[in-house]
């Protein structure tokens, strides 16, 4: 079986865990958690952050660990400048057509339906690069209805 660098997440001090989709999965020994702003970094240098306006994703990056941040839309923005400022890492987008089963009420979001969940492009990453996906959705209360709207696009 072949092994990946860990997943690495900048989490926004201010998430809400209660509504966070990732909680659950800082326990595994394949995720890493960083704490915005408090933490520093790890080295990026092998890695892809998974972010909107970029090339998909595709198997192709699958030598390659993945960087995600955590936090409302609003949080994110000023999360990717921390990240500009500190960093280098190439950025991968994931590919149209998929669709959120979150129930969106923030008005910064830049599509409701598109805009995914944390845990959602994390699957679907995992998916493509060929990951094991086993578990990742155990804790997300959508989750038969995120795998029903995209079963097409999973094929």
């Amino acid at each position: 079986m072949q092994s990946f660098p860990p997943t690495y997440v900048l989490r926004h001090r201010r998430e809400n865990l209660k509504k966070c989709s990732l909680r659950g999965l800082e326990k595994r020994p394949d995720f890493k958690f960083f704490t915005y702003p408090t933490a520093l970094l790890p080295d990026l240098s092998n890695y892809v952050m998974l972010a909107l306006d970029a090339p998909p994703l595709s198997p192709a990056d699958r030598e390659h660990g993945l960087f995600l941040l955590d936090a409302t839309w609003r949080y994110a923005v000023k999360m990717l400048q921390f990240v500009d400022a500190h960093a280098i890492i190439e950025r991968r987008s994931i590919p149209a057509g998929f669709r959120t089963a979150y129930p969106r009420r923030q008005e910064d979001c830049p599509s409701p339906e598109e805009g995914l969940a944390s845990i959602e492009a994390l699957y679907i990453a995992y998916v493509i690069l060929g990951h094991d996906p086993a578990g990742l959705l155990d804790n997300y209360h959508w989750r038969a209805e995120f795998l029903k709207k995209n079963a097409a696009l999973f094929g």
